[in-house]
């Protein structure tokens, strides 16, 4: 039986498993007994200073062992939890506040300066709450878990009330919140646990940030669900540690995005370890990849070299976040981003007009589950454009081909129209990544005087590599048709990306137009 809420699901797994270890972080280990404990004690505690039912809470901290206390402590009090990135800087962090409406921050030492300019800001913020004591009259978590739990039966959230409103990432204009519902995210988590086949005895590292959709339900919600560990990692540097972590705890199922991938697939690990390449990822069982498109080169390069299968999927904030995986067992096809995740999942690929489309032709990815979102918070005319109908409309081009696997070839407003011919830059980047000397790409179109619009290549080579554009562009000729071959390409040390490390094109697009502007 599936639990209602988030809550239901860590206490089911704490009455399955009370000594088990849940969570890792460092040489710090806290059982599932003592982790339904601590969330049940600090979600009364939060009660009695005031947090009602779906009352929003904003966190603020980095990968952390009290990031999933106040996760499911907020949950279980009834609350709606509010994620912030904590690389944001004072701007960003008080639009989510302001535009969610938070009374509540919960944060550490490291943010303390910035919450409290934040508490002095933002209107509706009236308290913060430290993960441990700072100051005499400032609550932390320690402090305000001392409350009667049993007011937790009034409060406690049925599985369609609002648990996260998680913001996206904002690459063109402000973020906006997501609303998942408990049954959004519970449904999502055991789909994952059904697809991966994960296991009470395996062993989750987390290395990416808990604040992402992609994280929190794959590297938490799910081994929690399952009853798995979790190691806890502030970042993948330094990387030896995170090595170490891997073989001290027996990690078996190891989450990333492509640029991890990337790094382990050109890394010459002899330089750094005195041991066999093979022997880095011992005793990895599975990777999975999300959060942005893996490279093929990516795919087929890390799994020749560490013979562990690279499985990648697809999601989006919006579904909480994952809808497609390639199956662990069974046909699985690089550049392909999978099948439907499970059979409560319905996928369609439309053209403008929201007709389906032909087997093999392009058109815009549409999704319906139990994993969709509500909608985004006071966002009415984006609701209207995002949700018809009961479908989630992606806003990715993607095809299906005869066996129903799914290839995405880009973001519908990164389409590149040359002269009526529509321009994927994904096509682009993934011939890009196979030049022995790239090691990340990007393509974005620009204004052409003749063509309307043409293709402009960024690349940043490996390390100690040097390349002409020219022999990058001779290099597309052999693979591609003349007018999807970039104007130019330009090489960069590096590209800007976000948090969880997808290059954002809209900044690259963002240099053209004023490059443009001031040329004239």
């Amino acid at each position: 039986m599936n639990p209602h809420n988030l809550g239901e699901l860590l206490t089911a797994s704490a009455k399955r498993f009370p000594q088990r270890t849940a969570i890792i972080f460092g040489r710090k280990k806290i059982t599932y007994k003592t982790l339904d404990e601590t969330t049940d004690q600090i979600a009364a505690g939060l009660v009695r200073m005031g947090i009602s039912k779906g009352d929003t809470v904003a966190v603020l901290l980095d990968n952390c062992p009290e990031f999933v206390i106040s996760y499911y402590a907020i949950a279980k009090a009834g609350g709606i939890i509010v994620p912030i990135n904590y690389m944001f800087k004072m701007d960003e962090a008080r639009y989510i506040l302001e535009n969610s409406e938070a009374e509540f921050l919960i944060t550490s030492r490291l943010n303390l300066e910035m919450a409290e300019e934040l508490l002095m800001r933002v209107e509706s913020l009236k308290h913060i709450i430290t993960t441990t004591r700072i100051k005499d009259r400032m609550p932390d978590l320690q402090r305000i878990k001392r409350a009667r739990v049993d007011v937790l039966e009034k409060v406690a959230p049925s599985w369609d009330d609002i648990a996260v409103l998680l913001y996206t990432s904002g690459t063109t204009g402000h973020p906006k919140g997501a609303m998942l519902t408990h049954y959004n995210l519970i449904a999502n988590t055991v789909d994952c646990s059904q697809a991966l086949r994960i296991l009470p005895r395996d062993t989750f590292i987390c290395i990416l940030p808990l604040f992402h959709s992609f994280a929190a339900t794959v590297c938490m919600n799910l081994p929690l669900f399952i009853g798995a560990r979790i190691v806890i990692m502030k970042s993948l540097k330094p990387f030896k540690r995170v090595v170490r972590a891997i073989r001290n705890n027996r990690v078996s199922i190891f989450v990333g995005i492509p640029s991890i991938y990337t790094v382990f697939k050109n890394i010459k690990l002899p330089r750094i370890f005195h041991s066999p390449l093979i022997k880095l990822f011992n005793p990895v069982k599975l990777c999975v990849s999300g959060a942005a498109a893996l490279p093929v080169e990516t795919l087929q390069g890390f799994e020749k070299k560490f013979r562990i299968p690279l499985i990648e999927g697809y999601g989006l904030t919006e579904a909480s976040p994952v809808v497609t995986l390639n199956p662990v067992n069974g046909t699985r096809k690089p550049g392909s981003i999978g099948k439907r995740l499970s059979g409560r999942i319905d996928l369609r690929i439309v053209d403008e007009k929201g007709r389906d489309v032909e087997t093999g032709k392009i058109g815009e990815l549409l999704v319906r589950g139990p994993n969709v979102m509500r909608g985004y918070y006071q966002q009415l005319d984006a609701n209207r454009e995002t949700l018809k109908n009961g479908w989630l409309y992606t806003g990715d081009m993607a095809r299906f081909d005869k066996d129903g696997y799914v290839y995405i070839a880009g973001r519908k407003k990164e389409m590149i129209n040359v002269r009526g011919l529509n321009v994927y830059p994904r096509e682009i980047e993934e011939v890009l990544y196979r030049h022995p000397k790239v090691k990340e790409a990007a393509v974005i179109g620009i204004a052409d005087e003749h063509k309307g619009e043409v293709p402009k290549g960024f690349v940043v080579l490996k390390e100690g590599e040097q390349v002409a554009s020219h022999e990058l562009t001779h290099f597309l000729r052999e693979h591609l048709a003349a007018y999807k071959i970039p104007k130019l390409i330009e090489v960069r040390d590096i590209l800007p990306k976000n948090s969880t490390g997808k290059i954002l094109k809209r900044m690259l697009q963002d240099e053209e137009r004023n490059q443009e502007s001031n040329s004239k």
